[in-house]
């Protein structure tokens, strides 16, 4: 009863605590009015104790930020030239050293205390954002949605092969995006097509396996870093698994589009021929693009005794099939694991880091 007693005493002197803060922060720390600059644009006026990302966000400019503010995924990089504050440890994980030196923060962790000044990548003054409605919808895997966005409007947006958006998720009662790659040509400029796999739990892919046609979306985008050498010299190597299929389909549709003679390659890896998604759509682009070169890989071939094309993990069939030399540009997107195993691989085969570009997820 004494013991009982105790936690109950030790509950509310926890709870008075927590409610003093609260209190304290709500009406102790009041902030005022601070400026906040960006790069050489006007500079605007928030009321200070909220979060550099909210700031931001609110005055459209629409830096990255996968994890909800939450300082885990270490997208919202910027620059801090004044007023940012200490690091905070919840940083560090994210910054490389030559990033601390150079004043480099996570946006979501910078709490405006007074004025500020930051540098954001130029392009991110760019992102749109874009109010749009389920167009279509349907699996084709047990748990991959391909989910197709018609813009409203007259809007139209403009992106490069291999780029991505972020997706508003809503009913979380804070400001959450989740970043999910194109899969559709940039010569649909109307439209954007996703491939969402379905995660237990997982905010924005529950949310993006709800929806049905007719519901509206709002996302922001484009982004990402991926620029394609467009010469005709240089082949193109995609390697992908799961749904790191959605950029390898937008940047293979876009040269069956524009460049069908250019040599190119694809590499997919799933686990059995129930996850093998548009094999048959890219074996038909083969007709069409004679220099197109398609291996999809089975780690689980137990289970597909109908399959008679290769197995193993992906990276194994890029260290068979692909070649020792020439010039070679490649796009990774997939799981952390795959992505290692395939530079591994590369760097045995001699491709300079700098001619390969990944999206891990």
């Amino acid at each position: 009863m004494i013991h009982f007693e105790a936690m109950l005493t030790l509950s509310a002197i926890g709870g008075t605590l927590a409610l003093v803060l609260l209190i304290a922060d709500r009406f102790l720390c009041n902030y005022g009015p601070c400026t906040i600059r960006v790069n050489e644009e006007e500079p605007f006026t928030i009321q200070g104790g909220g979060k550099l990302l909210d700031a931001l966000y609110d005055q459209k400019i629409f830096i990255p930020s996968a994890c909800g503010g939450q300082g885990t995924c270490g997208y919202c990089k910027v620059r801090v030239l004044e007023g940012g504050g200490p690091v905070l440890p919840t940083e560090l994980p994210f910054l490389a050293s030559d990033e601390q030196a150079d004043g480099t923060r996570l946006a979501c962790q910078i709490k405006i205390k007074q004025d500020i000044a930051i540098r954001v990548k130029e392009e991110f003054l760019h992102v749109q954002e874009f109010q749009a409605t389920v167009a279509r919808a349907q699996l084709i895997t047990l748990d991959t949605r391909e989910i197709v966005l018609a813009l409203g409007g007259d809007a139209e947006i403009e992106f490069r092969p291999g780029q991505y958006i972020q997706i508003f998720v809503p009913g979380t009662g804070e400001t959450t995006f989740r970043a999910y790659s194109i899969a559709s040509p940039p010569s649909r400029k109307r439209e954007v097509e996703l491939l969402v796999r379905l995660i237990p739990s997982g905010l924005g892919s529950t949310y993006l396996h709800s929806i049905q046609p007719g519901d509206p979306v709002t996302f922001t985008g484009p982004y990402g870093e991926f620029i394609m050498d467009e010469s005709t010299e240089t082949e193109l190597v995609c390697v992908g698994g799961g749904c790191g299929m959605a950029p390898m389909r937008s940047i293979l549709r876009h040269l069956g589009e524009t460049t069908p003679g250019r040599t190119c390659s694809l590499y997919f890896g799933a686990r059995t021929a129930a996850d093998a998604m548009y094999l048959d759509e890219f074996r038909r682009l083969q007709t069409e693009m004679p220099n197109l070169n398609v291996v999809y890989a089975l780690s689980e071939p137990e289970d597909s005794s109908d399959w008679d094309g290769a197995t193993g993990f992906i990276h194994e069939s890029v260290r068979n099939h692909l070649s020792d030399s020439g010039k070679r540009q490649l796009f990774l997107c997939g799981p952390p694991p795959m992505i290692e195993a395939t530079m591994t691989v590369l760097d045995e085969k001699g491709v300079p880091t700098e001619d390969s570009f990944y999206d891990k997820f």
